[in-house]
């Protein structure tokens, strides 16, 4: 595999040329840029032009990771270019009430004997990222590694794209599968966040939008808890996640982060399914908390694999908002656990997408989701 990071900064164009001669049908490339980028500005008529036949996926962020360094504004871009192993893009249109569906038709469009693994970025805002999965897991052979996230839009809540098949689009998911057997990958997932306060219950929810907690409006205790916080709802919201079990007797917790909030039936939606009946807790997190959880996940994600390995890392934007001038250190953290020469390229998002302990793959919230992608040398 021959691989290549870069980045392109407003004040300053693209760190080095792009190289042009990566380009063939069995290259990868996932591009993570600022929320106001349009289709026809300067770094993405670039890659357009430079890569025609690679399978090109990405999404905006609420910013950008390159190596060891977070940007903001610009756009950071990894090329992959396999020597032995396949690769191919889809897409689909999603809504929230639609986004089952979307997996599911993303996950046939990629369905092969020989998939190993699936990069996925989606729609940030219209979205219920649980049911997203769903559909992907549902389509997809077992056993396939289901990684990536949901778009950003910084924290404005406003509108997020996805750029497929050339285009930057709304309302849309998209796709990149890897086939094979040389393509090796990894993945892991790391949190750092603390419960506090008590337990409550579901009481009454509908997918991904939760409407009771025991009996009590949702948007009611939240706004209770945040006291003067609560005015900058929903971004204020990322600082104080809500930790959900399904059951009572469960010991693993998925965490889910709000998106968007209803004044008018006091109602919080959040990227995944808040389903009614379980148990949940509200959470809060420290400086250090979160940089252990980033370097757990880079030591799961950390593969026996050639060089080069690219690591793509997916961190929620409630990290960066919890971390604030210290964001980097998470990002520097997960890069020195991994093999030297590792080039590492991401983005902070609405939500991550990872297997999840027994399960196969799961969205999730506040968390620190890598995948190490390399290849095998054919003897």
């Amino acid at each position: 595999m021959q691989l290549e990071i870069n980045c392109y900064r407003p004040e300053g164009g693209w760190d080095a040329p792009l190289r042009a001669e990566f380009d063939a049908a069995s290259t990868m490339v996932l591009v993570f840029g600022g929320p106001a980028l349009h289709v026809d500005s300067d770094p993405i008529s670039d890659l357009l032009t430079s890569f025609p036949r690679s399978a090109m996926i990405g999404c905006s962020t609420a910013g950008e990771i390159v190596g060891d360094e977070l940007v903001t504004d610009g756009v950071v871009v990894a090329v992959a270019k396999f020597e032995s192993s396949d690769v191919r893009s889809v897409s689909a249109q999603i809504t929230a009430d639609g986004s089952y569906d979307a997996g599911d038709r993303l996950g046939s469009q990629l369905n092969a004997p020989d998939l190993r693994a699936v990069v996925v970025v989606s729609e940030g805002l219209d979205v219920n990222g649980s049911e997203l999965v769903r559909g992907l897991v549902a389509a997809l052979p077992p056993g396939t590694l289901i990684t990536g996230g949901l778009a950003a839009d910084g924290d404005r809540f406003n509108q997020t794209w996805v750029l497929a098949e050339g285009e930057l689009r709304q309302g849309c998911a998209a796709a990149v599968g890897l086939y094979g057997p040389d393509v090796q990958v990894g993945w892991g997932s790391g949190g750092g966040w603390d419960m506090f306060g008590p337990e409550r219950v579901i009481t009454r929810s509908s997918g991904n939008v939760l409407f009771e907690l025991d009996g009590r409006p949702a948007l009611d205790l939240y706004q209770e808890y945040l006291g003067e916080k609560a005015e900058g709802l929903p971004a204020s919201g990322l600082l104080f996640p809500l930790a959900v079990r399904r059951e009572a007797t469960a010991e693993e917790f998925l965490v889910r982060t709000i998106l968007g909030i209803d004044e008018a039936d006091r109602s919080l939606t959040f990227a995944g399914d808040v389903p009614t009946g379980s148990k949940a807790q509200l959470m809060t997190a420290s400086f250090d908390r979160l940089v252990e959880g980033a370097e757990a996940a880079a030591l799961m994600a950390s593969p026996e694999t050639p060089d080069p390995l690219l690591a793509l890392a997916v961190s929620c934007v409630g990290r960066r908002l919890a971390l604030g001038e210290h964001c980097e250190d998470e990002i520097e953290a997960t890069l020195a656990v991994f093999p030297n020469g590792t080039k590492q390229v991401g983005y902070y998002s609405y939500g991550e997408i990872s297997p999840a302990g027994l399960q196969p793959c799961e969205l999730h919230n506040q968390t620190m989701t890598l995948t190490t992608i390399g290849e095998r040398v054919p003897s």
